[in-house]
């Protein structure tokens, strides 16, 4: 049976991915720093800290994974783009990438990030766009990314990288675009934005993970962008989500400035996902959105009762 050991196993993708693995007939072992899991049939969890490499060691000896999902990363919303949290965790995943080779791993994929690139592109593919390092956080992804492209080369594990662009659904941190607009909307909150022209590449959360798994299933090595592969600009995505609530009028277009750094558009190249991985989303954006407000609606009525 192949085993895999899921880093950062309850955050917003490791807790998608799990059942997918669980389906696929994988041991899976996840990790989580507390005793924050989630009670998951098939899963096996290991409360450890990934920043101290002699857990580490210690928990790939005992499991001896075939496969690593590493998603695990310092992701504390408003601050993981400038923290120094970031090259910590380039040391600690170097350390979990060694030991797992040491121990007899075969194939690893990690979780990358749209912020690598140079968004001054409007078309980010993984083979021709540059990459910059303007913040800690894209720094640490690019420097991670060529390590273990080197790693790799010398070694006898199998790497791939998945470059994530702006997800959403279930589960979202509650201050990320998508969720607190829904949340603000079915508490009948005024919603206040930006114009919104800016476009962006929204993926639904499920469609992510089954994107991990099936690169982590995979020969494709290297960076592999996990978008959608097409263009949305944020005020559209704001007035689908108002109508499908039916909540419009809530939505105060112009009220906040928008950010003269921000790019104007750029989009996920998917070829590489599409044809080699051989990934295909199973949800439209209605969709995918409709499942992520009943998802809201229920959390809500939760925290009423």
């Amino acid at each position: 049976m192949k085993r895999v050991l899921v880093t950062g196993g309850s955050g917003f993708v490791g807790r998608h991915v799990l059942p997918l693995l669980v389906d696929k007939g994988y041991e899976v072992h996840a990790t989580a720093f507390d005793d924050s899991h989630i009670p998951l049939r098939g899963v096996d969890w290991h409360p450890v800290d990934l920043l101290n490499n002699e857990k580490t060691e210690q928990l790939l000896s005992n499991i001896k994974p075939s496969h690593l999902l590493h998603l695990a990363w310092y992701v504390e919303q408003g601050k993981y783009w400038t923290s120094l949290e970031n090259f910590k965790w380039v040391e600690a995943s170097l350390a979990l990438t060694r030991i797992f080779a040491d121990k007899g791993g075969k194939r690893a994929v990690f979780a990358g990030t749209c912020a690598e690139y140079d968004w001054s592109f409007k078309l980010l593919s993984e083979n021709t766009t540059p990459c910059v390092s303007n913040t800690p956080y894209s720094a640490c992804k690019n420097a991670l990314y060529s390590l273990l492209a080197s790693f790799s080369g010398a070694s006898d594990i199998s790497y791939a990288w998945g470059r994530l662009f702006f997800l959403f659904g279930p589960h979202e941190h509650p201050a990320r675009l998508v969720s607190s607009l829904v949340r603000s909307l079915l508490r009948d909150q005024e919603f206040e934005c930006s114009e919104g022209r800016q476009v962006r590449d929204f993926l639904y959360i499920e469609d992510a993970a089954r994107a991990f798994v099936s690169l982590l299933e995979s020969p494709a090595t290297g960076a592999v962008n996990i978008g959608s592969g097409q263009g949305i600009s944020v005020r559209n995505m704001i007035k689908t989500i108002s109508k499908q609530i039916g909540k419009d009028h809530l939505i105060q277009f112009g009220a906040r400035p928008t950010n003269d750094n921000e790019p104007a558009e750029f989009i996920a190249d998917i070829n590489r996902l599409k044809n080699e991985v051989g990934w295909q989303p199973k949800y439209n954006l209605d969709q995918s959105l409709d499942l992520t407000i009943q998802w809201w609606k229920a959390a809500l009525e939760r925290e009423s009762i």
